[in-house]
């Protein structure tokens, strides 16, 4: 491999494999301290309202336009100190005392909502309160998202984060389940918008396939490190999304009937698992023919399916219902049927792992799928805290990350590629991995605001 741009694609591959996870325990308690750094900002400091520079004329508005765009940085950095930062430390250098700061972490979260409560009759709007705790969980999912992925590639990351090998719990693990369920919850189905044709289906679903390809083709052509006990050999996230999304199109349901539908979709998925099926797509062997070389991301799509369908009967019965769909129900009653939710599928979890099947991200089996919506749903609960305070809102980094969430994460992996390529991970000293890490991370966090203030937006589907 002398000439290969990825000499130790071997060796980085091996890195991420064979991986058995980390407890629950401490899914929940991470899922804990992480939303309360969100919770802490949004009470803490009132957001930035950027606003674009006028464009009427010349000099005066380009200087007027400098100095906003100074002082949005300034406020995107604050931002980035208070929430990314001490994000990037916990799933690091601090993994090992994540436990230790979940108390002080709540006792001083609770402090300041206790210190700022207000009334209810105070709040000025629940809708928009409901909106914005519906944006900040979405924005939540994509900062663990890009700080992980290009964090597991160095040693400064515990190996118990990485995705797991066969069974358990790995917090990147519940990524592309997140994804999938924070889609779902604000999806048109949810919103009980109006049936999509196949023309409007084709249209969100091609650049799906087009950016699977485009993954597909840049690996292989830079000979970057692929685990292919992940999806396959071919296969990868953005396919499993493209899948989901066509089938919702080819078998429309209505909201309200969606999560029963899902249900039956993943029981008879498990079934078909503790009958045979789990034993061959957790087998090395793999034949000629494409299913068998995709088997863990194509049978997989039964599970992300039937989660998706569960997420739209959540997102209907918790946000949307049956009124019009600018209308939001009270944050109260949303808050306290997410946390009962979320401790429901927590118990549920627990009794399928220990009594069905252990859970399995690689299957998507069903104990994999009562994972991800408890822990999806504990974080929102949590971050629903926000309201009790009075001036609470969305920090003006998450209002940038909430406006270009797919173009964030394509610059994510973008960057995360480069630095694999032009820095040698695997021997990389924990110094120099964690200041790679936060110039990754602030770059990100800097260019994604930039690109909000200028008004610019990557958004197809």
């Amino acid at each position: 491999m002398d000439g290969s741009l990825n000499p130790n694609k071997h060796l980085k591959e091996q890195f991420v494999s064979n991986l058995s996870g980390s407890s629950m325990l401490e899914i929940a308690v991470m899922s804990t301290v992480v939303p309360l750094l969100f919770v802490l900002r949004h009470s803490i400091f009132s957001s930035y309202q950027s606003v674009t520079p006028t464009k009427k004329n010349d000099h005066d508005n380009a200087v007027l336009g400098s100095k906003k765009l100074g002082n949005y940085m300034a406020t995107l950095t604050v931002d980035f100190l208070f929430t990314v930062l001490p994000m990037l430390l916990i799933f690091t250098v601090l993994a090992d005392w994540v436990y230790i700061f979940a108390i002080p972490m709540m006792v001083l979260v609770f402090s300041v909502v206790a210190a700022k409560r207000v009334d209810a009759s105070n709040y000025s709007g629940g809708s928009l309160s409901l909106r914005t705790n519906v944006s900040s969980y979405r924005v939540l999912v994509m900062t663990i998202t890009f700080l992980c992925i290009l964090a597991v590639d160095f040693k400064i990351f515990p190996r118990r984060h990485a995705k797991t090998e066969t069974y358990g719990t790995g917090l990147m693990d519940l990524g592309v389940g997140s994804f999938i369920l924070a889609n779902a919850l604000v999806s048109r189905q949810a919103r009980s918008v109006s049936l999509v044709n196949w023309k409007a289906a084709v249209q969100s679903t091609s650049p799906l396939l087009l950016l699977g390809f485009a993954r597909l083709l840049t690996t292989r052509s830079v000979d970057y490190q692929v685990h292919t006990g992940e999806y396959g050999v071919h296969w990868n996230f953005f396919f499993t999304l493209a899948a989901v999304s066509i089938l919702t199109s080819i078998i429309n349901i209505p909201p309200q009937y969606s999560g029963i539908f899902g249900v039956a979709i993943l029981i008879g998925f498990q079934y078909w698992l503790s009958h045979g099926l789990n034993v061959y797509l957790l087998s090395d062997e793999r034949g000629t023919d494409i299913l068998s070389k995709n088997k863990e991301g194509i049978f997989s799509i039964l599970g992300y399916w039937g989660l998706y369908l569960v997420g739209v009967q959540l997102g209907y019965y918790l946000f949307f219902g049956n009124r019009p769909t600018t209308a939001l129900r009270t944050i109260k009653w949303a808050r306290v049927r997410v946390s009962f939710i979320s401790l429901v599928f927590w118990l549920v979890t627990v009794l399928l792992d220990r009594h069905v099947e252990r859970v399995s991200r690689r299957m998507c089996n069903l104990a994999y799928v009562t994972l991800v919506l408890a822990q999806n749903l504990q974080v929102l609960a949590i971050l629903m805290l926000s309201d009790f305070t009075a001036g609470s809102k969305m920090s003006a980094l998450e209002e940038a990350l909430n406006r270009n969430l797919l173009g964030t994460f394509l610059l994510a992996n973008l960057l995360t590629g480069l630095v694999n390529l032009y820095v040698d991970t695997l021997f990389t000293p924990s110094l120099s991995a964690l200041v790679i890490l936060l110039a990754y991370a602030y770059c990100l966090s800097i260019i994604t605001g930039i690109a909000d203030f200028y008004g610019v937006k990557l958004k197809f589907w």
